[in-house]
């Protein structure tokens, strides 16, 4: 039996070469020939396995090869599984010969390894990609991004074994798409890269690799095994680029580029890397975009991605285009990377929303936490306020968020704030979401939990059983220590909160946020809790407002409060009603704060208030300022200086009849 070390997976090229050399492959093969006697029966020929006149059951000791016991025993539940080279399309399955199409329809339905096993145990003659694919499905159902799942029930199974001794021993009569597959999954399966098994293996890739007879598809399994082993510095990899640059990439299929697109993804480690050849594959891909599947075309999106290919926008944009009719038909994972494209690369789709929109309220319950997190990452990114979205993944919150991890509870609920929108389950909503801070408190990353709190306060849901801990100097230690710190944007997020509470929850007796803490502006370059006044809107407001008030001594423009907050036009009066000079500070008895709304304050798709546009205009109100919205869907449609005197008049004095100077 191959030595199986699942704690360490390492595997260097230099060992592979070495063990290469004839000498050290001579002696493995001299320790196993003893053992290989027995099994000469298998052979017919050179490249044929011939019939099978006895069950041979395997027995296995703990040990660096594989020995074998002949058991002539006809009831034994165990058969011999035979390799094929040169078998054709066909094994001997109960006594009658079925070809391999019923054999992948059989092992397709499969639901569990042990399924596979017993399916395999039952048969006396299998072709080597036959094997090779059932140890590819086994893969699916053990192995996940945390390793191999049951080890020990693997590795230490009889068939298992049985596949193992014979790929080790008939590595040179493999199929080229038997041998790189068989190590593709056994490698996956976490077999010992020590191991005589994947030592010849490698040996036996190397050698086909160097006579240049691997297929575009075979060299890419070649290619992910070999960077699962090594790591990008394999030395075989360049070796493999190689190989697949010579090919006409005008006669690739669709699927043989999206394989390559995947291998490009691990491999390349500088900027620029093997980039005329991407460049190459964009270009074809671009004109191949309508016949790609759902599969092909996730797959494509999610290599550009991680290859961060800008310059390949044409091609994302085409991709997402064609993605809208296939939304129906993703899987979760299809689908999660289609929407990080989208969200990479910074691309919006109104069809692809729609389809969204389609999909999500039917499916809402069944989709994987990560795909519904990824879709409300979207819409908040985008500005998307979709009611449809929002009120099915408030439903479905209710009942699945106990599945959701910390990450993802913050992805589904953080959108509702940012984009000010309660959905009819907001009730259940956060009892539900507070019955899990109670829970997992500890186990949410500072700076996520910081997020869904502030969040929540956008939308009047006000945190106050927390906010000790968040104001407690232990908490804000781990927010300093974790990327990215104490920035401008965390102080002004803390110093909202703190002012929220104050303002709107004057019942809350818990501690404060240290002065230290606290931010004088909420604006600041970048993130920040308000967007900056559209300066095209401000303008032609500014020359309404002198055209009212006579004069531009009468307001004044980005007032920064003693509340953090800007104002983008500031009016005063005094106690009878008349604007006071801007630079006035005595005897004033009111204050309007103009909130000049360009588009980016509003969601993309409707005209509701950003969150945190939401609660600004609040606490303004709450501070005693008149709130005066001027839309800019409004003062659009205004086409003349009287019209513009008339709304501004209509807005800021709606119960004067005449202007007070």
């Amino acid at each position: 039996m191959a030595l199986i070390n699942l704690q360490s997976f390492q595997f260097y090229s230099s060992s592979v070469r070495t063990c290469r050399s004839l000498g050290m492959l001579r002696k493995t093969l001299n320790h196993l020939s003893d053992q290989g006697r027995q099994l000469r029966s298998w052979c017919c020929g050179s490249s044929v396995f011939g019939t099978v006149l006895s069950r041979v059951r395997f027995r296995y000791v703990f040990c660096r090869n594989y020995h074998a016991e002949l058991w002539n025993q006809p009831n034994s539940i165990m058969g011999t599984v035979h390799l094929h080279r040169d078998a054709g399309n066909s094994f001997k399955f109960h006594g009658k010969w079925m070809d391999e199409q019923k054999f992948f329809m059989e092992l397709n339905s499969f639901n569990s390894s042990n399924e596979i096993f017993k399916f395999l145990g039952s048969l006396e003659v299998i072709s080597d990609t036959m094997a090779a694919a059932a140890l590819q499905k086994i893969c699916e159902f053990e192995v996940d991004d945390s390793g191999l799942k049951n080890p020990k029930d693997i590795l230490e199974n009889e068939v298992f074994r049985a596949l193992c001794f014979q790929f080790e021993n008939e590595s040179q009569k493999l199929s080229d798409t038997g041998l790189v597959t068989a190590l593709q999954a056994l490698i996956k399966l976490r077999v010992d890269p020590w191991s005589t098994l994947i030592v010849r293996l490698v040996s036996e890739s190397q050698e086909r690799l160097d006579k240049g007879q691997l297929t575009i598809r075979n060299l890419c399994i070649l290619g992910e095994s070999l960077l699962d082993l090594e790591g990008p510095g394999c030395t075989m990899l360049e070796q493999i680029v190689n190989l697949v640059q010579g090919k006409k990439l005008e006669e690739w299929t669709t699927e043989e580029i999206a394989m390559v697109y995947g291998m490009l993804q691990m491999s390349i480690t500088e900027e620029g890397q093997y980039q005329d050849l991407l460049n190459h594959m964009n270009n074809i891909t671009l004109t191949l975009a309508p016949q790609l599947s759902p599969k092909l075309i996730s797959r494509i999106l999610n290599s550009l991605v991680i290859l961060d290919q800008t310059q390949a926008i044409p091609l994302v944009i085409r991709l997402c285009k064609y993605s809208v009719k296939h939304v129906p038909r993703f899987t979760n994972d299809e689908l999660v990377n289609v929407l990080g494209a989208f969200l990479h690369f910074g691309h919006t789709d109104q069809f692809f929303t729609e389809a969204l929109e389609r999909l999500v309220p039917k499916s809402s319950f069944t989709m994987h936490p990560e795909a519904v997190s990824k879709v409300m990452q979207y819409c908040c990114r985008k500005l998307i306020c979709s009611k449809p979205i929002f009120d099915a993944v408030a439903d479905s919150f209710v009942y699945n968020a106990d599945k959701c991890t910390t990450r993802q509870i913050a992805e589904y609920i953080v959108p509702f704030g940012t984009l000010s929108y309660l959905p009819p389950s907001a009730p259940s909503v956060f009892r539900k979401l507070e019955r899990i801070l109670n829970a997992r408190f500890t186990q949410f990353q500072p700076h996520t939990l910081l997020n869904l709190l502030h969040s929540c306060t956008l939308i009047e849901r006000y945190p106050v059983n927390f906010l000790a801990k968040i104001f407690n100097p232990y908490f804000l230690q781990q927010l300093q220590v974790q990327t990215p710190g104490l920035d401008r944007f965390v102080l002004s997020q803390l110093t909202q909160l703190f002012l929220t509470v104050t303002l709107e929850c004057p019942f809350y007796e818990g501690p404060k946020l240290l002065p230290k803490y606290r931010v004088k502006s909420f604006l600041i370059p970048g993130r920040s809790l308000e967007s900056s006044v559209d300066l095209h809107l401000y303008n032609r407001v500014k020359t309404g407002l002198v055209d009212l008030l006579g004069t531009r001594m009468y307001f004044a423009s980005h007032v920064l409060t003693p509340y953090c907050y800007t104002l983008d036009v500031e009016i005063k009066l005094d106690e009878e009603g008349f604007v006071l000079p801007a630079t006035r500070y005595e005897e004033v008895h009111r204050r309007i704060a103009l909130c000049i709304d360009g588009q980016k304050r509003f969601c993309s798709n409707n005209h509701s208030l950003l969150g945190k546009e939401a609660i600004k205009q609040r606490h303004l109100q709450l501070l005693g300022y008149e709130v005066v919205q001027i839309p800019f869907f409004e003062f659009e449609t205004l086409d003349n200086s009287r019209k513009i005197v008339e709304y501004l008049h209509k807005k800021i004095f709606p119960r004067t009849y005449r202007l007070n100077w």
